[in-house]
């Protein structure tokens, strides 16, 4: 048998234990998880800013990455997570009602940009007429794949503006990713490189011109959603407020991401 010290000292710990135990329980029920959904060109970025605002808030923010095409095809089919980032275009994710339109907030835009083989001539790119004329005169050009990432569709889009679409086209060498094309022109396989004017474009076999002038193509709206189902709505449109917001303008550019004015 316990004696009688024993016994309370027994008593007061598991007294101890439990209170313990409750703490850790309340801290846990405190403590905020949103989750979002973002495209991979952007995870830098995004890795970055998203520690800052767990940092900042306290919550804490699951990403689940894929490619623009694939990002949008998730959403596409009903798989939208609390805050969902999305490259224009996206209609086909917005008829499924699972994000929630009037949430709709640009956070920051990309631009495409040609790059050439490190020390090659630079082009002119300065104005839509020089960006046609570069284009045109160009011996070979290589992309993303449409079908593959979401680049590719905005390189079409551009030539569209431009007039040029059917017949460059037949230029175009398109593979499965911006690696890829950056190691092709590098290697001297093409002599353009049509791609996002990102930090991650950064082969050291690599020039980058710059970005194309918006009149010449159109950039791309990085937007931000609200899933109709998001589970704390004021926790997640913080995350959204703060990714907008001009306080992180100075995060975008360093990563060759044009912030919101």
């Amino acid at each position: 048998m316990f004696g009688g010290a024993t016994m309370k000292y027994l008593v007061s710990s598991l007294v101890l234990l439990g209170l313990m135990l409750q703490v850790v329980s309340d801290a846990r029920a405190q403590t905020k998880e949103i989750t979002l959904l973002s495209p991979n060109p952007i995870e830098a970025t995004i890795n970055k800013l998203t520690a800052d605002f767990e940092a900042k808030t306290g919550i804490h923010v699951k990403i689940t990455y894929g490619t623009g095409v694939s990002t949008r095809k998730t959403v596409a089919t009903g798989r939208a997570l609390d805050v969902s980032l999305l490259f224009a275009p996206f209609p086909e994710a917005l008829k499924t009602g699972n994000i929630d339109p009037k949430s709709a907030t640009v956070i920051g835009r990309l631009r495409l940009a040609i790059g050439v083989r490190k020390g090659a001539p630079k082009p002119d790119i300065s104005t839509p007429d020089a960006v046609r004329r570069m284009l045109r005169n160009a011996k070979s050009i290589v992309s993303v794949d449409p079908e593959q990432g979401s680049v590719g569709g905005a390189v079409l889009l551009t030539l569209d503006k431009l007039g040029i679409t059917q017949e460059l086209k037949p230029k175009i060498k398109w593979v499965p990713t911006g690696g890829v094309v950056q190691d092709a022109v590098a290697k001297g396989e093409y002599e353009i490189a049509f791609g996002p004017y990102l930090s991650d474009m950064r082969n050291p076999g690599l020039d980058v011109v710059g970005a194309l002038p918006p009149e010449a193509s159109t950039p791309v709206d990085i937007t931000g959603f609200l899933s109709t189902s998001v589970k704390d709505p004021k926790a997640a449109r913080a995350l959204l407020d703060y990714l907008s917001s001009p306080a992180v303008a100075s995060v975008y550019e360093s990563a060759k991401i044009f912030p919101v004015r």
